[in-house]
């Protein structure tokens, strides 16, 4: 029989999630009491409060950042399928303190982690970027193999299937957007935070571009080369550590351009200046892919949204939220049409406009599917929070892709050329594998 303490208890928690629509879960106590909702099932996931402290934290003040480093310091812990916590979360963040406070009596609440404060210079200055980039990119890369599979590829896939394989969805989406850019075996071609130098060296194995590649993470760069060098591509590709407002003093102008995950990190006051860029190294009748995620032009309801869009004064986020200040610091996003508007004000022609959002969601869980079935590796690489972080940010991201918070757009532009754009009239040879991408993947 329970205890009328157990009764209490219940009722206490029923009361506060009497609303809730959401998937099964429980909550597991310090003290080994259990409290399940529905009463009866199986729950999808449990969230495991390890002292007072921890769960008066979340009844009290509960907020994406507290959370997060609750999670991160073990205070509190997840079992199960960690992206159903997100909507119990979400729930607690939108339900009224009144009703809230009669689950436990406030206790203080100490954050256990801390974080890197960027100081020196002013947003999105060359020094500030190359440090809030190194931050996040320069983890071992020993880090990311095991989760990003073998195309080394960190952004969108594109999936053909759900049942796809990671790595044949990633090599689908390089082999889409050299397509669309309709690229052609021996044009120069640049990819602008090039990472690993997957693009780079599918551009230049499967299509026989001579293609370049710039980071400002010293540790991809490094990556990029070695692999380009085990590939034997070194006479058509190369990787240089390089910002992309110092490119156009370094090169000749490029017959195509991508930028494929790196739009994120420009900042959006510096949009316009991003956009000027490419238009300057790209000749006329160039084309330039531009792969990034949006924020969605209506307010998002997730809080894994609102840390990704909040800017300063309006969406630059503040560190009290969490993928801001343990995930992506400088990060700021755009909607698709202040981007669009960026890019014509440059002078560019829109050509294309595809949202992958399904896409990016599917991406998102079989990374954290990696990264969770490579724990114990991964462990040995980085610290315990270094893997929670990840697998939070990861998870929570993925469901606010699918909540449509946050899209993720491949954008098609063209500097003209006295009206000649550089592609085909139709969209024909876009899902037509080539030659070159038919003998096999890049390794």
């Amino acid at each position: 029989m329970p205890t009328e303490t157990e009764c209490d208890r219940a009722r206490r928690f029923q009361s506060l999630f009497e609303r809730y629509t959401g998937e099964s879960f429980a909550i597991h106590l310090w003290d080994g009491w259990t409290w399940n909702w529905p009463e009866r099932g199986e729950p999808r996931c449990t969230l495991i409060f390890k002292n007072p402290a921890a769960l008066t934290m979340l009844m009290e003040k509960p907020s994406e950042i507290a959370m997060g480093e609750a999670y991160l310091a073990g205070e509190i812990d997840l079992e199960g399928d960690i992206f159903a916590v997100f909507e119990v979360a979400g729930y607690l963040f939108h339900t009224p303190q009144a009703r809230r406070k009669h689950v436990v009596e406030m206790l203080s609440f100490i954050a256990a982690e801390t974080v890197k404060r960027w100081t020196k210079g002013g947003p999105h200055t060359l020094r500030r970027d190359q440090e809030a980039i190194s931050y996040h990119y320069d983890q071992p890369a020993a880090f990311y193999a095991p989760w990003l599979g073998e195309s080394w590829a960190y952004s969108c896939a594109y999936f053909e299937s759900p049942d796809d394989d990671l790595t044949v969805a990633q090599t689908n989406k390089l082999s889409l957007i050299c397509r669309k850019l309709h690229l052609q075996p021996g044009e120069h071609f640049l990819d602008i935070g090039c990472g690993w130098g997957s693009m780079v060296l599918h551009a230049g194995a499967k299509f026989n571009a001579y293609a370049q590649g710039i980071t400002i993470s010293k540790e991809q760069a490094e990556v990029a080369r070695r692999r380009i060098e085990r590939a034997h591509l070194d006479q058509s590709c190369r990787v240089d550590l390089l910002d992309y407002r110092q490119a156009p003093k370094r090169f000749a102008p490029f017959d195509k351009i991508s930028s494929i995950g790196m739009f994120e990190h420009v900042g959006v006051k510096n949009l316009r200046q991003y956009f000027a860029t490419v238009y300057q190294m790209l000749k006329p009748g160039g084309v330039f892919m531009n792969h990034g995620i949006a924020r969605a032009s209506r307010a998002g309801n997730g809080w894994f949204a609102r840390a990704l869009i909040s800017m300063p004064m309006l969406r630059r986020a503040s560190s009290s939220l969490f993928i801001q200040k343990y995930v992506f610091p400088e990060g700021e996003l755009a909607t698709i049409s202040e981007a669009l508007r960026s890019a014509e004000a440059a002078g560019f022609e829109v050509r294309d406009v595809d949202n992958l959002r399904e896409h990016y969601e599917l991406t998102l869980r079989a990374w954290a599917r990696g990264l969770q079935a490579n724990a114990l590796q991964v462990r040995q690489m980085v610290s315990e929070a270094t893997y929670r972080t990840w697998l939070l940010y990861l998870a929570g991201s993925a469901v606010e892709f699918h909540r449509g918070d946050l899209i993720v757009y491949q954008t098609l532009l063209s500097r003209s050329n006295r009206g000649y754009s550089g592609l085909p009239l139709t969209r024909r040879d876009w899902y037509q594998k080539t030659a070159g991408e038919r003998r096999g993947l890049v390794a």
